[in-house]
């Protein structure tokens, strides 16, 4: 199921990011697939409009298949997005400086924490 939502997190990713101009004269650059048989492959893909991915895969401890990889592709401004990720039992990890964070918290709860795990603590709650 991870390996589902992997691939269509990434065709998704491609198709909506993709260039607006020439992509009908696109052509593919470097197609290169090693497959073991084993649950261990190698993959890597790349055309002539920007768009790259590669990944590696080997089996993992419950039944899944390990990833790590990377793919890339022009946003319409011209610049380069880029995520790798890797994608195991702890489901997909993905990185990149475009996936939003939550802002830092406000430097009070860090205090407010420290007080409710102490009243935990001393055996008081709360209804």
């Amino acid at each position: 199921m991870k390996l589902v939502l992997l691939f269509v997190s990434c065709v998704v990713a491609l198709a909506a990011a993709r260039p607006q101009t020439s992509d009908r004269d696109a052509v593919t650059l470097l197609d290169e697939r090693q497959d073991n048989g084993n649950g261990n492959f190698n993959y890597l893909f790349e055309t002539s409009n920007g768009i790259y991915t590669q990944k590696s895969g080997t089996p993992g401890i419950e039944g899944q298949s390990n990833m790590q990889g990377s793919f890339r592709f022009t946003l319409p401004d011209g610049t380069i997005a880029e995520v790798t990720y890797v994608s195991d039992e702890n489901g997909y990890q993905p990185q990149s400086p475009l996936i939003p964070t939550a802002p830092p918290n406000p430097p009070h709860v860090a205090e407010l924490l420290r007080i409710a795990e102490e009243q935990r603590a001393a055996g008081i709650t709360f209804e």
